[in-house]
């Protein structure tokens, strides 16, 4: 599908569906639990489906009407083989395969688009010395064994994903397991989310500077409602195009003191020069004077597409720096961004871990690839903010992954200042 967005800044207020790590996390976590959980969660994306329909293969019961999703966590796992359709989710992939190690269910993870390319070390190598058997046969994806507690240790440098993925299932062993990060911590913030998830469902761990101590035979207890707060990550795109703009944009549903590591584009966009101000719930981001920085991607990787169009609208010149992750995402993200924005007339050089934009032009508009890559279509779509003529972007129908109701919100806004 093909989507063409007219030249031109936009204005209006949008509230935000979502956040999707939350949401994946307050799922799994409460299928893992002792109770019926009813989460308030606004839009259902493909990539929260996906984790929902493996949840449902493993025997929980979780239904999705409107914006509420009933669960029922699981109750006596399958004795079959159980088949998982993960779909293109990084995140339903790694944060199950330990879990499904804690059931001690035999099972296949069915991989589409990149995700079979995408890595599982060194989370793979931990849950194979502890009990697992893992091996891949192309998109399939099959595991089995019962995961046992007790050292685990893992880089911090590579995927947060898979700390995140052994502090959900480690709580549910017999016995107490420790988990001892090497280096540096990327992507911490979506820890701490993780941690905070714990804490709801009356999970304790003990952290002793990069050592976790886990207790084993712990079980989740949630109060009966939840709420999944706002998605930073998606009011990013809309936050972007309201800097480009002289009327502003207004993104509502978002909480101040969130634990996403993607609220980080608030200061970012301060920091570029743009108009920002937030009143509880709400963030109104206007154009001011917006000048290059330099943006180190390693906490924040799923924001430098769209950071990189106000980068091409800001005078001087901004570096993308430590982006090496972006290269194993839905799509080789530092490629797919600068070529996104060479098609539509942009100055960018591709480095072999950043980008370098040099902004403060017009661009022309034009035809764009979105490389099956949620966040490089809805970057385009933004980019039309700052163009001579429309874009039309080939493939825009990969917002699904995150953000279905995208093109309907994006097109609500009033076109020109």
């Amino acid at each position: 599908m093909n989507e063409t967005i007219l030249p031109g800044a936009r204005t209006g207020t949008v509230q935000i569906p979502a956040s999707k790590s939350q949401a994946h996390r307050m799922l799994l976590c409460a299928a893992m639990g002792s109770s019926d959980v009813m989460l308030r969660c606004r839009g259902l994306s493909k990539d929260i489906s996906a984790t929902a329909q493996c949840l449902n293969a493993l025997g929980a019961s979780v239904t999705a009407q409107g914006d509420l999703i009933r669960l029922r966590p699981v109750s006596g796992v399958p004795s079959d083989i159980c088949e998982l359709p993960c779909g293109e989710s990084g995140s339903t992939l790694r944060f199950l395969l330990p879990l499904v190690g804690a059931l001690g269910v035999p099972a296949v993870f069915n991989r589409e688009g990149r995700l079979p390319e995408r890595p599982i070390e060194p989370l793979q190598r931990e849950l194979c010395r502890s009990g697992m058997d893992i091996c891949s046969d192309g998109a399939r994806l099959h595991c089995r064994g019962q995961l046992r507690p007790g050292m685990f240790c893992l880089p911090g440098n590579i995927s947060s994903q898979y700390i995140s993925a052994l502090l959900m299932a480690l709580p549910l062993l017999e016995g107490e397991s420790t988990l001892h990060i090497e280096g540096k911590l990327e992507s911490a913030a979506y820890v701490a989310m993780t941690e905070e998830v714990l804490s709801l469902g009356g999970v304790t761990i003990e952290k002793n500077g990069s050592t976790y101590r886990i207790p084993g035979g712990q079980h989740y207890y949630f109060a009966p409602e939840l709420s999944v707060e706002g998605d930073y990550s998606n009011a990013a795109f809309f936050l972007c195009a309201g800097a480009l703009s002289e009327g502003g944009i207004c993104v509502t549903g978002l909480n101040p003191g969130s634990r996403q590591g993607d609220r980080a584009i608030v200061p970012l966009f301060r920091q570029m020069g743009a108009q920002v101000s937030a009143d509880g719930d709400s963030v109104t981001v206007r154009r001011g004077m917006l000048h290059g920085i330099t943006i180190d991607a390693s906490p924040i990787p799923d924001l430098i597409p769209v950071l990189s169009v106000a980068a091409a609208a800001a005078s001087g010149e901004t570096r993308v720096i430590h982006a090496q992750r972006l290269r194993l995402k839905e799509s080789d993200r530092l490629h797919s961004t600068a070529q996104m924005l060479l098609a539509l007339g942009a100055e960018v050089e591709e480095l072999p871990d950043g980008l370098v934009i040099r902004g403060g032009k017009t661009l022309n508009g034009g035809t764009v690839d979105a490389f099956g890559d949620h966040r490089i279509a809805m970057s385009a779509a933004v980019a039309g903010s700052i163009c001579r003529s429309e874009i039309t972007i080939c493939g825009s129908e990969c917002v699904q992954k995150s953000y279905p109701d995208f093109w309907t919100d994006f097109n609500k806004l009033k076109r020109g200042d």
